[in-house]
């Protein structure tokens, strides 16, 4: 029997914030500048830590949303925003009722129950504003987006930590494939919360200044916040497609990779294979590159066993931060944009590099025509996936 190989299926727009900028054009300006979003915060007492928060205060929701207000929200309302007429336009062509809304987060409204909790512990009840099911639960951000963009589709989130937003990838393409849907709002948000935060640092991996993947000195994760929302569609004009996913998990471990990479080894390969492209196809990989000892050293082993040591890899997490279940969102924007701009960014930090790592990893940015980008999402619980972006024209 052979390898079923899936579609080329065009990414028709896209929307991104985060702590670079609050527009897509902003925020990929500041990132091929090799600018960083991180900055020292007071946001958790007592932990001495740089944060990529957003640059500037969320606009509120619009009135009829009112219910629904909390940071994840608005964020969800700055990014549906540009993409109103793309949208608009894919309900217009397939009917409301053939455009779905897969989404990742982490946290969801978790920032706003920690704001209830912190008001309940002052006046011994909870805040008029708060209910759980519109301002925590993670259906509570589908609904925003079904009232923002008009969707009608099937809709869910997907929370599988860190690799989340690579997920709705592979959830977008098994519901286009299985004909349910003729055009899918993919992506991933999160926000900056005290659970997030704390929690890294109770695990000793939360780095007290700007994260550097990949360098020698390297010593923990930074944690940022903000998400991309991109638009895939059966058909329709575009630049870049997305053209395979490959998902595994290999439970090593609650939160350590497999230190030999055999996890995102076996992802990167199922997107290859779901692709239908042999390892040198990829001209750039997009690092997952926590800056966490362990995470690197597995991941590039990884890298190594499927690339070899010549592929330019980079990681954006000493930009961004690591935006947990939005990274990838935002990473696939970072990758369509790779290939639309024939320019790779700088990976930021990873100077003097680890010598055990063998990769070719670019301190600089560096022009290169990118036929295909693969980007990697690995999270705890050995939840690993991976991504590949192509010219639609390959």
């Amino acid at each position: 029997m052979g390898v079923t190989v899936s579609p080329a299926y065009p990414i028709t727009a896209y929307a991104a914030c985060c702590a670079l900028g609050m527009t897509s054009e902003e925020l990929l300006g500041a990132l091929y500048q090799g600018r960083t979003g991180l900055s020292a915060s007071d946001f958790s007492p007592g932990i001495g830590t740089a944060l990529g928060a957003l640059p500037v205060r969320l606009p509120r929701l619009p009135s009829r949303l009112r219910e629904y207000e909390t940071r994840v929200a608005r964020m969800s309302a700055l990014l549906c925003e540009p993409l109103q007429q793309p949208l608009t336009a894919a309900i217009r062509r397939y009917g409301a009722a053939r455009v779905g809304i897969v989404v990742a987060s982490s946290t969801a409204g978790l920032a706003a129950s920690e704001r209830a909790h912190a008001e309940h512990s002052v006046h011994a009840r909870l805040p008029e504003w708060y209910r759980f099911e519109r301002s925590h639960a993670f259906h509570a951000l589908c609904d925003v987006l079904r009232a923002l963009s008009g969707a009608r589709g099937p809709g869910y989130v997907v929370s599988t930590a860190c690799s989340s937003a690579n997920k709705v990838f592979g959830s977008a393409q098994r519901l286009l494939a299985a004909g349910a849907v003729d055009a899918v709002l993919v992506g991933g948000i999160d926000t900056l919360c005290q659970v997030t935060v704390r929690g890294f640092h109770g695990l000793g991996i939360l780095s007290a200044t700007p994260c550097r993947p990949f360098a020698r000195e390297r010593d923990g994760t930074s944690i940022g916040e903000g998400g991309a929302l991109l638009l895939i569609e059966r058909t329709g004009d575009a630049r870049v497609a997305l053209r395979g996913v490959g998902e595994c998990c290999d439970a090593h471990h609650m939160t350590q990779p497999a230190p030999d990479g055999s996890g995102a080894s076996a992802a990167m390969r199922a997107a290859l294979a779901d692709a239908g492209l042999p390892a040198s196809a990829i001209d750039h990989v997009n690092a997952h590159g926590t800056g966490t000892p362990l995470n690197d050293a597995a991941e590039a082993r990884a890298i190594e066993s499927v690339f070899g040591d010549a592929v330019p890899v980079v990681s954006t997490k000493a930009a961004t931060g690591h935006m947990l279940g939005a990274a990838a969102a935002m990473e696939a924007v970072f990758s369509i944009a790779a290939i639309e701009r024939g320019e790779l960014p700088p990976s930021l930090g990873s100077t003097p590099r680890d010598p055990d790592v063998r990769l070719n990893i670019l301190s600089e940015a560096r022009a290169l025509r990118c036929r295909h980008v693969i980007s990697n999402a690995l999270a705890f619980g050995g939840s690993n996936a991976s991504v590949i972006f192509g010219e639609l024209a390959c």
